[in-house]
């Protein structure tokens, strides 16, 4: 028993279309010809081989893995674990996508801040915002979920209000009693180690650079110039030492 073309394309569940291409690429032999040297006859292992090909593309494989694999696919384990291996990394950033939906379709969540500060989100304005999405681009998962439970853990509203409010042209006294005030909080922040995503020295620096225009970007030179006080306060009172004049 023999089919047409249209016939093995519908028994196979694939497209004339489709079976031509094949034949064109090497992928199907081409079958023996009608007596009037026009029609085609496909067989049973034409049949056979356009399933398999059907069963393997479906599995993830390309055209080219197919005609590698040959009509055995004896010795060829790697492929079949590569597509795994694919698929497994498609799974899981799939997981991770709903993961992240299921979050921001709660109450209360806003897309403008990675998820991990959904719970801490209602308290920070643009600027912080921005600054912790770019965190979330250069440092680790791991990291970030990190800071976020010190942000949850330990709350200081009162300090970030003054912080946030801090006029670009306070005198010194204000920035040195502000400074003096988010020390212990800037303490705190040393627990947690913010660790690159960076693979290579140069990544690194890109990431720091990028940080500190962020920082220049975001915020006043007062309130830099009250972070790095405080951070020199907490630093100094962690060693002992007295504290450098402002």
């Amino acid at each position: 028993m023999s089919w047409s073309t249209r016939e093995v394309a519908e028994l196979s569940g694939t497209t004339v279309k489709a079976v031509r291409y094949y034949h064109e690429i090497g992928l199907l032999a081409e079958p023996e010809r009608e007596p009037n040297g026009y029609n085609k006859r496909y067989e049973v292992r034409h049949l056979t081989r356009l399933l398999q090909i059907k069963r393997l593309t479906g599995l993830g494989l390309s055209l080219a893995q197919v005609a590698d694999l040959g009509t055995a696919g004896d010795g060829h384990p790697s492929v079949f674990q590569e597509i795994d291996a694919e698929l497994a990394a498609t799974v899981e950033r799939i997981q991770g996508i709903r993961q992240e939906l299921a979050t921001l379709a709660q109450p209360g969540a806003t897309p403008d801040v990675p998820t991990a500060f959904h719970g801490v989100a209602r308290r920070l304005r643009d600027n912080d915002r921005a600054l912790l999405t770019i965190y979330a681009q250069l440092f680790t998962p791991e990291s970030m979920d990190a800071l976020s439970e010190l942000l949850r853990a330990n709350p200081h509203e009162e300090v970030d209000e003054a912080f946030r409010d801090l006029p670009a042209d306070a005198d010194d006294a204000t920035r040195q009693a502000l400074a003096e005030r988010m020390a212990p909080f800037v303490g705190a922040n040393r627990s947690v180690t913010m660790e690159p995503r960076a693979t290579t020295p140069r990544q690194a620096e890109a990431a720091r650079n990028a940080v500190g225009q962020a920082l220049r970007a975001l915020y006043s030179s007062a309130q830099l110039d009250v972070l790095r006080r405080a951070d020199e306060l907490s630093a100094a009172r962690a060693d002992g030492s007295p504290p450098e004049p402002a």
